[in-house]
């Protein structure tokens, strides 16, 4: 484990792998107490003794602060209010029709971070208001994007999985917090113009990082998992 620093605290560490695990959650407001590049580059190195077929090690991630992510927030968000539907992701995240159980488990945590934020059913402004806080990075201090060479396929993606569960777990030992965010992708093109991210790469996802605002409501939310009987045989 890393020694602390002075930029950095680990009084909210998690003291175990599987406490790392189990305490990580989806944090949408975080603390303006920035994060050191010295822990940012930590965290990803750990990460990257995530497992990839044949070692192929298959990730690239651009680390953002400061000015540089404020000025890709701002252009996103100008998107997000003003001309979202010239803007699509460049591989499918859901089905277009979305079948049960997924769909009412989707519904299920939607509704309840919506409540925890006093957003009432038809309220839709409120609700793309909260979703456009994803461009802000809900206020961390680091925002991550993460691209992957297109001509990779599934195998890749599989093992693009498990390096950001990496990251996720091992920002708990160091007491941070992160959250994964797949809405990133549908700005690819404004995010490659920013970060001057070439044609070859695909835009997965990006990911907020930082010390979480323990007050905020939304930082409450705890979602449901199902029991082993319902997705595990044992033969």
């Amino acid at each position: 484990m890393r020694a602390s620093t002075a930029l950095d605290t680990r009084g909210d560490a998690a003291g175990s792998a599987e406490e790392a695990i189990v305490s990580r959650r989806s944090i949408r407001r975080f603390l303006p107490q920035p994060v050191s590049r010295e822990t940012v580059e930590h965290l990803l190195a750990v990460a990257s003794r995530a497992p990839s077929g044949t070692n192929m090690q298959p990730w690239r991630v651009y680390v953002l602060a400061g000015k540089k992510k404020e000025a890709l927030s701002a252009a996103v968000i100008d998107a997000h209010y003003n001309n979202p539907d010239e803007y699509e992701r460049e591989y499918s995240y859901y089905p277009d029709t979305l079948p049960e159980p997924y769909k009412s488990r989707q519904r299920q945590v939607g509704w309840a971070l919506y409540g925890l934020v006093g957003i009432e059913r038809g309220q839709k402004d409120k609700m793309r208001e909260q979703h456009g806080r994803n461009y802000i990075f809900f206020d961390a201090p680091v925002g991550l994007i993460f691209t992957i060479d297109r001509v990779l396929k599934i195998g890749s993606w599989l093992d693009y999985g498990m390096f950001l569960q990496n990251i996720m777990v091992a920002a708990r030992g160091e007491g941070l917090h992160t959250c994964p965010q797949a809405a990133f992708a549908k700005y690819h093109t404004i995010i490659r113009r920013h970060l001057d991210i070439p044609e070859e790469e695909t835009v997965i996802c990006g990911m907020a990082l930082g010390y979480a605002d323990e007050s905020a409501p939304e930082n409450q939310l705890e979602t449901p998992r199902e029991p082993l009987s319902a997705f595990v045989t044992f033969v």
